[in-house]
């Protein structure tokens, strides 16, 4: 029987993804109310700005004051889409202190403060849902936590942030360099003005701390995920892949270590073969790659940013924690029973793609080789060139220890042959 009684909703925040939440809410108000099983009523939206004119929204429903609004009591579901730190996790506990369940596209403060958050939510008897905090409008953190609830997630390898697959993208099929790319990405409205959240990898960072934490049901932060940006990344270092039959992604990796007694969370930028699925990601889109024993591997791909994309996200996340206040229930929660801890970045083991710059004289292959062994790498390929006293040297390394290759790094540099390190870089995806 269809409940009459709308469910009200109040939403925080009322920008790119906001606006399109609220405009969702209104043009598909009949198909959320069949879905539902009761209509759901926009009762109050909270902004910095109240003078700005907001079409399609009721100006009498707009206010400045957000505690006001999710202490009203009346409301069911608070839509949190202001991002950062606080107020947002302020008003998040708040909202559940005076009955509201929460839906939130907050990755920063999920990746940081989502134990504690979760923890809050169970206390009081509350949803919390944030499917729209990591890849926009793909479903990852919903199939992550249900569908593959029954099976072991062993990895997650993804390309989580547009603006840097964008200017990636542009290095790769045009030549560019990094500062051209990223050029255009800030006048295609791809970057914004400062994009140092998206290039230095701290996005990707936020959205690789809460899909490692869902997928192998631990407690992962912020703070435990390695983090490299990519904006040390040149036009050279794509010729070198392109010889390697790669390209070159920004990449999330979450890992479970072999023998199962840890977890690893890194972005970084990294080669990967052309025939692997990601490399094949063009533009802003995302993708995520996921590895579990009985699923096997399952790709999810689509427009990971954006107001419709995001909007559609938080929608569904709507749909279902109102249905989940119909039925006086809650849905899966926080799920850390395996309390594994998390490993640092010397644990993981990995590849490298090392371009040096050294003395064009007999000997030098020998000595850099010499380091290799000492360190405990083997090495796959060599290539060398040179003319009038200077040579390239590019090695590629088999899989072994990150610190250990990053030790053979160290030692290279105090080569006397070794007249700099050109590039470094990561081979993923094999």
């Amino acid at each position: 029987m269809m409940r009459t009684r709308p469910l009200k909703v109040a939403l925080l925040g009322c920008g790119v993804v906001g606006s399109e939440v609220a405009r969702i809410m209104t043009t598909h108000a009949d198909d959320l109310t069949a879905r539902i099983g009761a209509p759901v009523e926009l009762a109050g939206v909270a902004v910095r700005r109240p003078s700005k004119v907001r079409e399609g929204i009721d100006p009498s429903l707009v206010t400045t004051d957000a505690t006001a609004l999710v202490k009203r009591g009346d409301i069911d579901v608070v839509v949190e889409v202001i991002g950062g730190i606080e107020p947002a996790r302020t008003l998040i506990t708040t909202a559940f202190e005076h009955g509201a369940s929460v839906v939130s596209a907050n990755k920063a403060l999920i990746a940081q403060d989502g134990a504690a958050l979760h923890a809050a939510a169970v206390e009081q008897g509350r949803d919390l849902y944030y499917e729209a905090a990591v890849a926009g409008a793909i479903p990852l953190i919903r199939p992550l936590r249900e569908s593959l609830a029954g099976d072991k997630v062993n990895r997650v390898l993804g390309i989580v942030n547009g603006t840097t697959n964008f200017i990636l993208d542009a290095m790769d099929t045009t030549g560019a360099g990094y500062q051209e790319a990223l050029d255009e990405a800030t006048a295609l409205g791809y970057a914004e003005a400062d994009p140092t959240a998206d290039v230095e990898g701290f996005d990707a960072a936020a959205k690789a701390a809460i899909l490692a934490g869902i997928a192998f049901h631990t407690r992962v932060r912020l703070d435990d995920v390695y983090r490299e940006g990519m904006t040390e990344v040149t036009a050279a270092d794509f010729a070198s892949a392109k010889r390697m039959g790669c390209t070159i992604k920004l990449l999330a990796i979450c890992e479970r270590a072999a023998d199962g007694g840890s977890v690893t969370a890194r972005v970084h930028p990294a080669m990967i073969p052309l025939s692997h699925p990601l490399a094949s990601v063009r533009e802003a889109y995302n993708a995520v790659f996921v590895e579990a024993e009985a699923a096997g591997q399952l790709m999810f791909y689509g427009p990971g940013a954006g107001g419709s994309p995001t909007a559609s996200a938080v929608l569904g996340d709507l749909v279902a924690v109102c249905r989940n206040k119909l039925a006086e229930s809650t849905g899966p929660g926080d799920s850390a029973y395996t309390q594994l801890p998390v490993g640092a970045m010397g644990e993981v083991v990995t590849r490298y793609h090392i371009s040096l710059d050294v003395a064009d004289k007999p000997g030098v292959l020998a000595q850099v080789a010499t380091v290799f062994a000492e360190h405990g790498v083997s090495i796959d390929t060599v290539r060398q060139t040179g003319k009038d006293g200077e040579a390239s040297l590019v090695v590629v390394t088999h899989r072994a220890p990150d610190a250990a290759l990053t030790g053979t790094v160290d030692a290279l540099r105090r080569l006397d042959t070794v007249r700099g390190v050109a590039s470094i870089m990561r081979v993923e995806g094999e």
